[in-house]
């Protein structure tokens, strides 16, 4: 017999897949109150507040997430990627430095040292570091879709032409339109601070 959280949680993702982003907070939201120590459904919150673009929320989820279950690296992953993305490297990286003790064929340790490398404005190193996270990640291939929008803008910022997105091609998806490109590196300028 599943338990009232499982069941929370399950409603939750299905919600989630249905866009009711409100129904699936809800189920979430209620999920913590049923497992107050779990990180899971804080972690699921902030993934709904993410894609709604609400950031500030996000961020509250993530670390909540985080506090509650220090080894849920995926939540501690994506927190270290808003604060990344809001201009704030030196965060990211406290965020980040467990998953740096991950072993050398995890990607999300990839994933990391790329953005490191990526603040430091070592762009060729970054990029080893992302194509290698995501020949090494075959569970998430919407985390692979992200850093193929991060290496097209790295290219654009070098007055390349943008590699072509395997994984996306591969599954049917359609090629990312300008205005549609992850929030990481919009604003990112080689030599200055994003504006």
């Amino acid at each position: 017999m599943q338990s009232s959280f499982d069941r929370l949680i399950t409603e939750g993702l299905s919600a989630s897949r249905a866009n009711q982003t409100q129904a699936a907070l809800a189920c979430f939201t209620q999920a913590s109150q049923e497992q107050p120590q779990s990180g899971l459904p804080h972690f699921l919150i902030g993934t709904e507040y993410a894609q709604a673009g609400l950031v500030q929320e996000a961020e509250l989820a993530f670390a909540n997430a985080v506090l509650l279950s220090p080894n849920m690296s995926i939540a501690r992953y994506q927190l270290g990627l808003l604060q990344f993305s809001s201009d704030r490297l030196a965060m990211a990286l406290v965020t980040w430095q467990p998953l740096l003790a991950l072993p050398e064929d995890d990607p999300l340790r990839q994933f990391v040292l790329g953005f490191s490398a990526l603040g430091q404005e070592a762009l060729d190193a970054a990029i080893v570091c992302f194509q290698k996270g995501m020949a090494l990640n075959q569970s998430n291939p919407p985390m692979n879709r992200d850093i193929e929008l991060v290496l097209a803008q790295i290219a654009r910022l070098r007055g390349e032409a943008p590699p072509l997105a395997p994984s996306s091609r591969a599954a049917g998806a359609p090629a990312e339109s300008e205005d549609q490109m992850h929030v990481l590196l919009a604003n990112y300028q080689p030599g200055g601070n994003p504006h």
